[in-house]
């Protein structure tokens, strides 16, 4: 796994690895809520404690998960080894698998994001006001060259990470920020 500021860029290995159900769904669990036990995944995440001990052991050899340390006995306790990780199309444009690899996980951060919204938009009445006027989402259409939506995307990025580092201010809630950014198919001008 290669390292980038500010966390670390996915090899095509570690991407083959991630690309698996419920690899990502431990991963994805494991972040959301903090470390665990592979027992306590298992009873999450609706599996055995074998399978889950055996993925979490594939995704520790590619450094996406590593154990705590701490746990009694035979106990392991697992959590993230980052926050979160990213990786570019020009670093798998001659690993067929890699791609589809790449392809897959697209498809699941695009199908659990679609659950994420899904359950903001059936709970939403149930939030404060300010809340409900805070949250949204738009979209908008720009003109770019391939620099400039990497520039805009390198922006978009340091913003989102001066607010990870604030301190949460009174009566904080775990939101989602989800960027997407891609060329229409069609769109060229």
């Amino acid at each position: 796994m290669a390292t980038t500021a500010p966390y670390p860029r996915l090899d095509p290995d570690a991407l083959k690895v991630l690309a698996h159900p419920l690899r990502s769904r431990l991963l994805g669990e494991l972040r959301l809520n903090g470390p665990a036990t592979a027992t306590t995944l298992a009873d999450v995440l609706g599996t055995n404690t074998g399978a889950t001990s055996y993925h979490l052991r594939k995704l520790a050899s590619v450094g996406l998960v590593e154990e705590t340390g701490e746990g009694k006995g035979r106990e392991r306790w697992w959590r993230p080894s980052h926050e979160m990780h990213s990786w570019f199309s020009s670093d798998l444009s001659e690993d067929p698998d890699g791609i589809a690899a790449a392809e897959w996980l697209h498809g699941e951060s695009l199908r659990r994001f679609q659950v994420f919204a899904e359950e903001w938009f059936a709970s939403e009445w149930d939030w404060p006001v300010e809340w409900r006027d805070a949250a949204g989402s738009s979209d908008y259409l720009l003109e770019l060259s391939a620099d400039q939506l990497k520039e805009l995307g390198q922006e978009l990025t340091s913003v989102i990470e001066r607010y990870r580092k604030l301190e949460a201010g009174p009566d904080p809630a775990r939101v989602i920020f989800c960027t997407f950014a891609f060329p229409q198919p069609d769109g060229r001008i």
